[in-house]
């Protein structure tokens, strides 16, 4: 089952919200740019869009847009009920993350000070980079 890239959210510094771009560069460190680049498993989250819509539709009254959750990248399409550590995901041509974790402890967070709710703690997939290169809103995803 193929799905699809929604958005790709970066912040230089850990501990901030993240905000929306168009494209990035993934290097074996993780995103460029991004405060959670470096040597170590959770490189790169990701989140599953329709998780973002529920908590959009059940707090309308919340500003929620993309990167709100901390989240890197937005996926939609793809069975992740199927997603377990240890699997891996395939985003446009060549870039492969492997999931090192799924959901996180769950701490006080500028999420949960801002928006009152967090999905990464729960829904997350935290993920390390096997494969770098470029990405772009719109690109294909996959579990391979």
């Amino acid at each position: 089952m193929q799905g699809k890239v929604i958005s790709i959210c970066i912040s230089e510094q850990r501990g901030v919200l993240k905000n929306e771009v168009s494209s990035v560069e993934i290097t074996n460190q993780g995103i460029v740019g991004d405060g959670h680049s470096g040597d170590w498993e959770r490189q790169v989250t990701c989140l599953n869009y329709q998780s973002f819509k529920k908590a959009k539709e059940k707090h309308p009254e919340l500003d929620l847009h993309p990167g709100s959750f901390a989240e890197n990248i937005t996926i939609d399409g793809i069975d992740f009920s199927r997603i377990q550590p240890g699997s891996k995901l395939q985003l446009g041509e060549s870039i492969i993350l492997q999931v090192s974790q799924i959901g996180k402890e769950d701490h006080p967070s500028v999420v949960t000070r801002t928006y009152g709710i967090s999905l990464l703690p729960y829904e997350g997939l935290f993920c390390k980079v096997i494969e770098g290169g470029n990405l772009s809103k719109g690109d294909k995803a996959e579990i391979i």
